[in-house]
């Protein structure tokens, strides 16, 4: 057994060279004269002596049989603590190694939301997450948030509408179509993504009853948020007294704006439930972290109606109007807009309430609150009385959010276009189609007389080019509406809807282990899943016209969040 002075001196190279002098042998010393080199002394040694590295002159020493020992035993324990030191080096390491990867297998399989790094050079928000190992060896390039509102519960038990079926079957298949889109399916090589997502649920208190208990099982991590700014603080008389009762949900919209306060994450999604994500949208994640990049290749769909230079110089992105991107400051939202609630005479049109992707800063919130207590929205003018207003919800979300990124931060903010983000399948002109035939003025013409009469039908648009959907004009998936209709908007909204129970099938085939069906054997389809109705555009969860046959969840908590 070595002691501590031992170890040390069986590991310090100086300490095994230091030994005591031998005594010299002077017999063994021959001196002659170099008659090339003048009077330089040549040094000869007899195999018995050795060089005392400590004489300066090189005196040769006398080596007994126990100095010889002596070295070979310090030597020998050298070599042993030197195999036991790296031995265990390479133990520990190996045990560190498989701990860490197992902490990030951890990390990443609940969504990844430990992924994510502050971003001090741009307006709030994140930068690049810290990337994963997610499967197949691939590393996701940051973690984006994806939220959903839910503003109250149902007043019944119907299914129309966000609520009844949509709160649990509309935020399993939304979620199941970002997976589909995200780093994390192996499936898909075609359309890879690089970015991984996590889940997020606002809900309002009074909406925690119905919203947490079909949520949370799915894998949404829920956040309880009431609206930023409570009515009694609103200092303006005609929003305080007014907004309760504009758009959908009131002061309740405002919740959305939470959305924002997601800083862990660099880019953040706000959905409505109704909608589905059909392609991954690398491209707009890409530009608010790298930042716009003008290039010649066509990388997302091709616009078959407009010329495509202004995609190319906006890094592929599909811009309204092939706007340029503005690429003196950073991106810090996309959002589209809805023309449809356009008319004429309005100043600015108000964005579509159901898709906003958003640069999260808590910066940026607290300007948003301020706003809103504030309460400058005038009754003939809007926010800030700059015709942001009146239309619908144009006191809440879809009239403050232009009117922040259009009048206050002018150029931070991107309106997408709508055929491609968001398409809705919506008639873009101000008179009905008929036959295919439209007619009357664009109405994204009302704000830009030069587009009055060229504006693309996003019911032409082909589904191969579309990244998100949203059910509005098209009706909700879970309605069961008969899809044997051949009008223009039916078209598309057939095949939104074939795409919408496409996704829930394969989230419970795939995800969930369920039986899969033959769709041509109607006996099968009724027997395993219970619905006969349009088999192939249902797949087997509809029982007949407005008869939906709504998820239930996997006995195995566990196997219900998975994907």
């Amino acid at each position: 057994m070595i002691g501590d002075d031992g170890l040390l001196a069986a590991c310090s190279p100086l300490h095994y060279f230091e030994e005591e002098e031998p005594s010299v042998n002077n017999n063994t010393k021959r001196h002659s004269k170099n008659n090339n080199f003048g009077n330089s002394q040549k040094i000869i040694l007899s195999p018995s002596t050795t060089m005392n590295i400590n004489s300066r002159r090189g005196t040769k020493q006398p080596q007994s049989a126990a100095a010889a020992h002596r070295h070979l035993k310090r030597l020998d324990r050298f070599i042993q603590w030197f195999i036991i030191l790296t031995a265990t080096i390479i133990v520990i390491g190996s045990y560190y190694f498989i701990f860490s990867s197992t902490v990030l297998q951890s990390n990443t399989s609940d969504g990844g939301d430990n992924l994510s790094s502050n971003n001090n050079n741009i307006r709030g928000g994140a930068d690049t997450a810290s990337s994963s190992v997610i499967n197949n060896n691939k590393r996701a390039k940051a973690t984006i948030g994806y939220a959903i509102t839910v503003s109250g519960c149902p007043k019944n038990n119907g299914s129309r509408g966000d609520f009844g079926a949509g709160i649990l079957d509309g935020a399993a298949v939304l979620k199941h179509s970002i997976h589909l889109n995200s780093i994390r399916n192996n499936n898909n090589h075609h359309l890879s993504s690089q970015y991984d997502y996590q889940m997020y649920a606002l809900v309002h208190p009074s909406a925690q009853s119905c919203a947490t208990s079909q949520l949370e099982p799915l894998g949404y991590q829920i956040l309880i948020r009431d609206v930023p700014v409570p009515l009694h603080e609103i200092q303006g008389d005609y929003l305080r007294t007014k907004v309760p009762n504009n758009g959908c949900c009131g002061e309740k919209e405002f919740v959305k704006l939470h959305a924002y306060t997601l800083v862990e994450h660099p880019v953040v999604v706000h959905l409505d439930l109704d909608t589905l994500v059909l392609k991954p949208m690398d491209d707009l994640f890409d530009a608010m972290i790298d930042g716009v990049i003008d290039n010649n290749n066509n990388k997302s769909s091709s616009n078959t109606n407009n010329n495509n230079s202004g995609k190319r110089n906006n890094g592929g992105i599909d811009v309204a109007f092939n706007d340029p991107i503005d690429t003196a400051q950073p991106i810090n939202a996309f959002f589209t807009r809805d023309y449809n609630m356009a008319h004429k005479g309005m100043k600015h049109a108000g964005v579509q309430g159901g898709f906003l992707v958003l640069r999260p800063s808590m910066e940026v919130y607290n300007e948003f609150q301020e706003i809103i207590r504030k309460g400058d929205f005038r009754q003939n003018g809007g926010w800030g009385g700059m015709g942001f207003g009146p239309f619908y919800g144009s006191m809440t979300f879809q009239g403050i959010i232009p009117y922040f990124y259009d009048h206050l931060h002018p150029g931070t903010g991107v309106e997408l276009d709508p055929c491609v983000y968001n398409n809705m399948a919506h008639n873009p002109r101000d008179k009905p189609t008929k036959n295919d035939i439209v007619s009357g003025n664009c109405r994204n013409g009302y704000n830009r007389p030069e587009m009055n009469d060229e504006c693309e039908d996003c019911r032409s648009r082909p589904i191969e080019e579309i990244f998100t959907t949203h059910f509005t004009l098209c009706q909700k998936p879970w309605e069961c509406h008969p899809q044997d209709g051949d009008r223009i908007q039916e078209r598309l909204c057939r095949k939104f809807h074939g795409e919408w129970f496409r996704v829930r099938e394969d989230l419970e085939t795939s995800m969930w282990k369920r039986d899969a069906v033959d769709l041509d054997n109607a006996d099968e389809v009724t027997k395993v899943r219970g619905g006969k109705f349009q088999p192939q555009q249902f797949k087997g969860y509809c029982k007949g016209a407005n008869s939906y046959i709504p998820i239930t969840l996997p006995e195995n908590g566990e196997l219900a969040k998975a994907n």
